[in-house]
């Protein structure tokens, strides 16, 4: 009886020490061994051997690369004006050991170097400079972290600010601001395409575009378009003008006497 009981002891001590000595790290991981508290070595990926009792697992984590997401943050520009501003921040360890044991809690620490760098990065710009320097922005704050993070095992990869939240009113002003930005544009394409619209009809025709009969043609032709967009309506009248009508209102226009025919007339005294 008591060999038996001798053997089941020494089978469960076996077996206890077996389960304690061997770990299996996964991929992507790494884990840190402390020897009676201490730190001893760090364990890769794969199948990995400890002394049972004396040693032990303290820390186990990823070395895969990470997203860290900063949450919208108020922020004051050089002008003044009240922004949220959100970024994300990529990173992974490096060190497992320094990021264990040099920084308290290094995801929380990273983002309080973003925090204070945004407010500071931003705090010197005044808005139209932060919209068009966000590039400059980003990598400065990547500088910023590289630098406070250089100790702590860890390597920042890159900084997106995301979102630039601006206060109702300044959005309201810079939509409005959009809006006649783009009529404005719209009105200058369409001022550029009748020029070279112009410009090729004169061309064509083999006319001045500054001469009498090429303002003719110009007035006639706009008269003729006139009339057929009027046309298209259920509800419109048309109403036509006597060419010899409209080559006096031309004449009349650009200074000159002209008969039905575009033929320049001359005045006897």
């Amino acid at each position: 009886m008591f060999q038996y009981l001798l053997a089941l002891i020494a089978t469960g001590i076996v077996g206890y020490t077996v389960n304690s000595s061997i770990k299996v790290i996964g991929q992507g991981d790494e884990a840190l061994v402390e020897r009676l508290g201490k730190y001893r070595r760090t364990l890769k990926p794969g199948l990995q051997f400890i002394l049972p009792l004396v040693d032990k697992i303290a820390y186990v984590d990823t070395i895969r690369e990470r997203v860290l997401d900063v949450p919208p943050q108020s922020v004051i520009t050089n002008d003044n004006l009240t922004l949220q501003v959100d970024a994300l921040v990529y990173w992974r360890i490096i060190e497992m050991e320094r990021a264990y044991y040099e920084i308290e809690d290094v995801e929380n620490a990273i983002k309080e170097i973003v925090l204070t760098s945004l407010r500071s990065q931003i705090g010197r710009l005044p808005l139209q400079q932060i919209l068009s320097t966000k590039d400059e922005i980003d990598k400065a704050l990547l500088k910023k972290l590289y630098e406070a993070t250089s100790n702590w095992g860890v390597k920042v990869i890159r900084v997106e600010i995301q979102n630039i939240i601006f206060p109702e009113n300044l959005r309201a002003a810079m939509e409005s601001e959009r809006v006649a930005l783009s009529q404005k544009q719209a009105v200058l394409w369409k001022v550029q395409a009748e020029a070279e619209s112009i410009k090729l009809l004169s061309e064509t025709l083999k006319l001045p575009p500054d001469s009498p009969e090429f303002i003719q043609f110009l007035i006639a032709q706009r008269y003729m378009d006139t009339n057929q967009k009027l046309s298209e309506s259920p509800n419109s009248k048309v109403v036509f003008m006597h060419p010899k009508s409209l080559s006096e209102g031309v004449g009349e226009l650009i200074g000159e006497n002209y008969d039905g025919s575009g033929i320049e007339l001359k005045k006897i005294d």
